[in-house]
């Protein structure tokens, strides 16, 4: 049975994307949650080129692996921090600076959290959520929420404090715990998500090129309920017009649009 988590206004499968998600009740569950749509994807890391993919690291290295530049990024990370395991009180106490000024990095029409949001959902992580932390000089100066299914772990949430990047907060925290579940837990791979359509980022092309990650290809699936479905079926030939409008409500539209556009199928 596939168990669905709330996003933005969307439902998503709460598991690993190599497994099959059950559809037969869709429709249901988007009314239940009260949501535009549902998102998910088949065919996952099928070995042919599509537009839609998760990002993911699937083999076993070693520090002698990585390119010299890497090493010794990687190397400096280690000497200037420390990266741990931590608790959830810690991220509740101390993340939402590292958060927030993360965020305020970002381009993006999302809104941050306040601190309070930030606290309520950290709260309610459960017990298959794993937090991992960066300190310099005994500060808290990255982040990483992981979600941990039998052998599969997803970095949910990376998040580098923009002051201390200059001292390789990335590489260490990526490293160590690529090293940890990889090589140490002998998991079948790690996931940084899927694609991103609604902000631009850097960290998957930063994992890939630095960290031996790849694109797993798949399919994309959009569900809609029925009033959105009829929006999109009206606004998407005008999809490409519409793009050059960026303020208000179109950012969100422009994003919903080009999500139809790069799914495995159309309404």
């Amino acid at each position: 049975m596939t168990v669905w988590r709330k996003y933005n206004g969307a439902i998503l499968p709460e598991f690993p994307p190599h497994l099959i998600v059950e559809t037969e009740h869709l429709d249901r569950e988007i009314k239940e949650n009260r949501v535009f749509l549902a998102r998910w994807i088949s065919d996952f890391d099928c070995g042919e080129k599509t537009r839609f993919w998760h990002v993911i690291c699937d083999c076993k290295i070693g520090l002698s692996d990585y390119s010299r530049n890497t090493r010794s990024k990687i190397n400096r990370g280690l000497r200037h921090s420390e990266v741990r395991i931590i608790d959830v009180n810690t991220i509740i106490h101390f993340g939402y600076d590292v958060y927030i000024s993360a965020f305020n990095t970002y381009k993006t029409y999302l809104k941050a959290k306040t601190k309070e949001e930030f606290i309520q959902q950290i709260k309610k992580t459960q017990s298959d959520w794993e937090f991992w932390g960066v300190f310099f000089e005994g500060v808290l100066i990255a982040y990483s929420k992981n979600k941990i299914v039998d052998s599969y772990c997803e970095y949910a949430s990376l998040k580098f404090h923009p002051d201390y990047l200059k001292y390789y907060s990335s590489y260490a925290l990526v490293y160590s715990m690529n090293n940890y579940y990889l090589n140490e837990r002998e998991f079948k791979y790690v996931d940084n998500g899927a694609r991103s359509i609604s902000h631009d980022t850097n960290i998957q092309d930063f994992l890939i090129q630095k960290f031996k990650f790849r694109k797993a290809y798949c399919q994309l699936h959009v569900l809609y309920n029925k009033y959105i479905r009829i929006i999109i079926s009206i606004l998407y030939p005008f999809r490409f017009l519409l793009k050059f409008i960026k303020i208000g409500p179109f950012r969100q539209i422009n994003i919903v649009l080009y999500q139809e556009e790069i799914s495995s199928k159309r309404i």
